[in-house]
């Protein structure tokens, strides 16, 4: 069975590296072209592309996956099946109907929850205790496509979004290598998603990494975990942007949300709309991540002190 695979994220980088050591003929890897980041803006490859390199598979990196320069690369490679983890462009129509055997993705969700490109970290701002991942038979819509296997996992209590991902991202690789085992055995399953059930998980708009301290401590303790290692949850501490990368969930004193009203050993308590949240790992602007404690010492927050 030849698969054609199309990813671009680190999620993606455990099922090619699975694809690449199994059984399977990798046609070809097709990933998003390089694009400019980092303060130089310099052209930075996928971590898809980088690893498909190491790898030494074949590699293509259309602009537009439905254009007429990636249907011709799709159909010169002529697939049996085509494999889609992380990829970040829709499949239109055309581009589906080239493998005969069908479209797969590995989606990083219980679908038909969390359908969509942030489903982690919407998941972990919701403060579930549960989540998984799904290989389902691609279809027009976004993720709506019958589900053919799935894999629960339990969220822990204090699990970051770069934890959960790259534990994820390696139960997702043996799902799928069952899923392709299924195909070539002919008797992978087809059960249909719910609609009434479905939620959608779009993507982290900037404006919502800033703290609300109205909000309860588990919602702060929440979006904070979920931002981590990306984009990062901030606040504004004396006028200059403070970015949270930890904290614990603590009971609250006197004192108005988004107000410092001690000190820990772990570093300083903000009050918020409900409880209060220890500050235990924070980045000021422009310099480095550094403990809480840390904070405290260098930078002298004081009691009564607002953060924003």
């Amino acid at each position: 069975m030849k698969i054609v695979f199309m990813g671009t994220s680190a999620f993606a980088v455990p099922s090619l590296c699975a694809l690449a050591d199994s059984q399977y003929e990798l046609g070809a890897v097709l990933t998003r072209p390089d694009r400019p980041a980092g303060r130089g803006l310099r052209p930075r490859p996928s971590a898809v592309k980088q690893a498909a390199i190491e790898l030494r598979l074949p590699l293509l990196q259309p602009e537009r996956i439905g254009s007429q320069e990636g249907r011709r690369a799709l159909e010169q490679i002529s697939p049996d099946l085509s494999v889609v983890v992380a990829y970040g462009q829709i499949l239109p129509p055309e581009v589906l109907g080239i493998p005969p055997l069908g479209n797969i993705n590995l989606h990083a969700s219980l679908l038909p929850k969390y359908r969509g490109a942030a489903p982690l970290q919407r998941a972990l701002m919701a403060g579930e205790r549960q989540t998984g991942v799904t290989t389902l038979w691609m279809s027009e819509g976004l993720d709506e496509g019958d589900i053919i296997f799935q894999q629960a996992l339990l969220i822990g209590e204090d699990e970051t979004y770069g934890m959960l991902h790259d534990r994820l991202a390696q139960t997702g690789a043996q799902l799928l290598l069952e899923t392709l085992d299924s195909i070539q055995r002919g008797n992978a399953p087809r059960r249909p998603q719910l609609p009434s059930l479905a939620s959608y998980a779009p993507p982290i708009k900037p404006k919502e990494a800033r703290i609300s301290w109205s909000q309860s401590a588990a919602e702060i303790h929440n979006l904070v975990r979920a931002l981590n290692p990306a984009p990062g949850a901030f606040c504004l501490w004396r006028g200059r942007r403070l970015k949270v990368w930890r904290v614990e969930k603590a009971l609250r004193r006197e004192g108005i949300p988004g107000e410092i009203v001690e000190f820990t050993p772990r570093g300083p308590l903000v009050a918020s709309g409900r409880g209060g949240v220890i500050l235990t790992e924070v980045q000021p602007e422009g310099r480095r991540r550094i403990s809480g404690s840390e904070f405290v010492r260098g930078y002298r927050p004081r009691a009564g002190e607002a953060v924003e």
